[in-house]
């Protein structure tokens, strides 16, 4: 099913660097149908750890649970001192 779907846009609505190499965004996307002018958005929490310059883990959080997501990227921030 490859090339379904076309990217209308995407961008991080609200990054924070919470330290200890762990990032928080709330991630917007607005994929569509390809040949239809519709779009269907979708936000997600997606909370990184970085090492060494690279991610080593990335969870992703649905829109509903952005308060568990956030607390969740701050705990792993505060293990990671």
């Amino acid at each position: 099913m490859d090339g379904c779907l076309r990217r209308s846009g995407a961008g991080s609505e609200e990054p924070v660097d919470l330290g200890n190499g762990v990032m928080f965004a709330v991630v917007s996307q607005q994929p569509g149908p390809v040949g239809i002018t519709g779009y269907v958005q979708q936000r997600e929490e997606w909370v990184w750890v970085w090492a060494d310059d690279l991610i080593a883990s990335l969870t992703i959080y649905r829109e509903a649970d952005l308060d568990e997501a956030r607390a969740a990227a701050e705990r792993l921030a505060g293990f990671r001192e």
